[in-house]
């Protein structure tokens, strides 16, 4: 709910985009000296061309989206249905409420015009608006389009600025955002054969450590709400949940401090993501080392832990199972010929001895309008306390004898690992790296892929193993490719739907070379965050910006082009008059859509709040790429469209037939 409204937030100035060019063009023609009602028709009339394939553009972008299969799609897909109705909400609007309404507004005369003339605040406004004009214009005509090669230069220099500006800008990517939840979850690894009497005073040592931290100021933290820890198995961790939401992330080095003061035992601390669907796993890097050797395995996931928190610092590295083959283990080997002695076999002392231990589960028993009751056989547990119990206890055979499992089995006291992990059929020890907040899933992945695993490779230490990653790697990779081809497809989709409503091809590659420009204004809005406000990683969802800015941008140029081809094809102007006139146009509704878009997300993206760190990449990737394609797309769309408008042949100027005039002829009297 929240990335969707988000979402919507951030296309209000798509929406009333439409509005705002047919109500200044409709105001422009009531200054021409226009009826009301004339100046309504005019003005929509104008201008409903290029409303309709910067609308069309809007919606065709989300259409990939869509159909994404990835986490990505699940997010994005109810966004592009919210947007791309609201699109087509106010394509309607604009087309039937802005003029009827402007038509009553200017026949009751309580219109002001922005021109400046208004006086006030208006008349600031206007002046600016009107020095920005004559800015633009006198760039566009004195330099822009003086001649060839200044056109030449212009689209040269803005396009490989846009490609480099983008390739410098790029930050390395995230998978999902964090969230801010209030939950630090904390695994325990335990040194192998704990008593619960150890279990238990580890955890009651960790609650003595925090305690003074549940008094809320104390050094300066949030405080800490409650704890509860839990130790079984091989398995133990412990919660902490804070008194401040917004803070909880500080309490992380608290955590660790907590786990450190337990001597022999170390774990990972994380704060719980929003995104996240194991404990404490939304931002980690399965690195799975899998091969035959379980003794290879231990030695090689051993070495490549070490390199991992030796390369990266304040990186945590959680293995799966552990490295510990020193748990206390107790293994039953029977023995083939007594068993065939007395017509046992393996399954039936491994169920007798199941029996002993655990029980054994022989069926459900169940009455009618009762719940199903499990029946399970099993030994008394007070007289099967230790092994040798178990060992010495009586066993029912076949014939009706009764035997001890001594006679029948070998007890040998071992060690050995509390799990074995396979991946396709092969042994595998997982490494869970959680990198620290200021490396970002990318950069760690490459920094273990590209530097520690080739060196330890190299140096003979991970030698009969293979590496592979998995988790919140292997789907940031996944995302990214499928987002990456869905930018192009959406970009595609564009083109093509602007060349049938154009029914050129010319004419919709022009308006696509607004794009790059976006693209670096987006990178470059990602920047500005990071440095002066807060730090925002291009992750899953800052993506979603780029594709929104994909049928944003092209609305100037589209603009442009059509008011272009209007001037040339019905007011028979010169190819390059027509240019000129159609920017000097057009600058006023640009830069108003434009304005009002940034201002309205502006908020958004600077002052924080619960759940910014959702929409605030989406905002600054918007508002950069808005701003920066506006600033150039009045000078690069010109200079490109000039080489090719030429193809349009001027109509020849007809001088308009002069209806006759009905006279009154009196009759002649008689």
């Amino acid at each position: 709910m929240v990335i969707s409204l988000a979402g919507l937030a951030f296309s209000v100035g798509m929406f009333i985009d439409n509005s705002i060019v047919v109500l200044e063009n409709i105001d422009r023609h009531r200054a021409m000296g226009k009826s009301p009602a004339d100046s309504a028709y005019e003005g929509t009339r104008e201008v409903w061309g290029a409303v309709v394939a910067s609308s069309l553009t809007n919606v065709a972008v989300f259409l990939p989206v869509v159909f994404l299969q990835q986490e990505a799609g699940q997010l994005f897909r109810e966004i592009a249905i919210a947007i791309s109705a609201g699109v087509m909400i106010s394509l309607l609007v604009c087309a039937t409420v802005i003029p009827s309404l402007s038509k009553t507004l200017y026949s009751w005369k309580i219109s002001a015009s922005l021109d400046g003339s208004a006086g006030g605040r208006f008349d600031i406004l206007g002046r600016i608006g009107n020095w920005a004009v004559k800015l633009c214009m006198a760039m566009l005509q004195g330099f822009v389009l003086r001649n060839a090669f200044t056109r030449v230069v212009t689209v040269a220099v803005l396009t490989t600025a846009a490609l480099a500006g983008s390739y410098f800008f790029v930050p390395k990517m995230e998978y999902l955002p964090e969230g801010n939840r209030d939950i630090i979850f904390n695994n325990i690894i335990p040194p192998p054969g704990l008593s619960y009497e150890e279990r238990y005073a580890i955890g009651q040592q960790i609650y003595d450590y925090l305690k003074p931290y549940y008094e809320p100021g104390y050094k300066g933290l949030p405080g800490i709400k409650y704890m509860f820890y839990t130790g079984r198995g091989s398995g133990m961790f412990f919660v902490v949940r804070s008194q401040d939401p917004a803070r909880a992330r500080e309490l992380l080095p608290v955590c660790r401090e907590a786990i450190d003061s337990v001597p022999s035992i170390f774990g990972v601390s994380t704060q719980a993501s929003i995104f996240s669907t194991g404990r404490g796993r939304g931002r980690s890097i399965d690195v799975d080392v899998s091969g035959e050797s379980m003794e290879d395995l231990i030695a090689s996931a051993n070495a490549l832990r070490g390199a991992v928190m030796a390369r990266i610092d304040d990186a945590q590295v959680r293995p799966r199972p552990a490295l510990e083959v020193m748990y206390p283990e107790v293994q039953f080997i029977p023995s083939r010929e007594r068993m065939r002695a007395v017509g046992v076999t393996a399954l039936q002392l491994g169920t007798a001895i199941d029996v002993l231990m655990d029980g054994r589960d022989i069926g459900d028993f169940k009455q009618e309008g009762e719940k199903k009751i499990e029946l399970i056989v099993k030994a008394d547990e007070q007289q099967m306390e230790t092994p040798e119990d178990v060992y010495s206890a009586m066993v029912a055979m076949p014939g009706g004898r009764v035997l001890p499992v001594s006679s029948l089995a070998e007890m040998v006291n071992t060690t050995g690992m509390t799990e074995i992990r396979h991946l396709e059929r092969a042994r595998t020890i997982t490494l869970q790296v959680t990198p620290p907040f200021t490396i970002t899933i990318q950069e760690a992945m490459e920094i273990i892929s590209d530097e520690i695993v080739p060196s330890l490779l190299s140096s003979g230490k991970m030698n009969g193993v293979s590496v592979n990653f998995s988790g919140a790697a292997d789907k940031l990779t996944e995302t990214r490719n499928a987002l990456k081809w869905n930018f192009i497809l959406a970009a595609a989709i564009t083109y093509l739907l602007m060349a049938a409503l154009y029914g050129n091809f010319i004419y919709p590659l022009i308006i696509m070379f607004t794009v790059p420009l976006a693209g670096v204004g987006g990178f470059m809005g990602l920047w500005v965050v990071n440095t002066f406000i807060h730090t925002q990683p291009l992750d899953v969802l800052t993506m979603l910006g780029f594709i929104i800015l994909v049928g944003a941008v092209v609305n100037n140029a589209i603009l442009i082009v059509h008011q272009s081809l209007n001037n040339v094809r019905l007011e028979g102007m010169d190819h390059m008059e027509a240019i000129v006139d159609a920017t000097r146009t057009r600058l006023r509704p640009i830069y108003m859509s434009t304005t009002t878009a940034v201002f309205g997300m502006l908020p958004l993206v600077v002052w924080p709040g619960p759940g910014s760190e959702l929409y605030r990449g989406i905002g600054a990737v918007i508002l950069g790429g808005l701003t920066l394609s506006t600033i150039f797309t009045v000078f690069l769309i010109p200079a490109l469209l000039s080489f090719f408008i030429r193809m349009e042949r001027i109509p020849a100027k007809t001088v308009k037939e002069e209806k006759p005039q009905l006279a009154v002829v009196e009759p002649i009297a008689k």
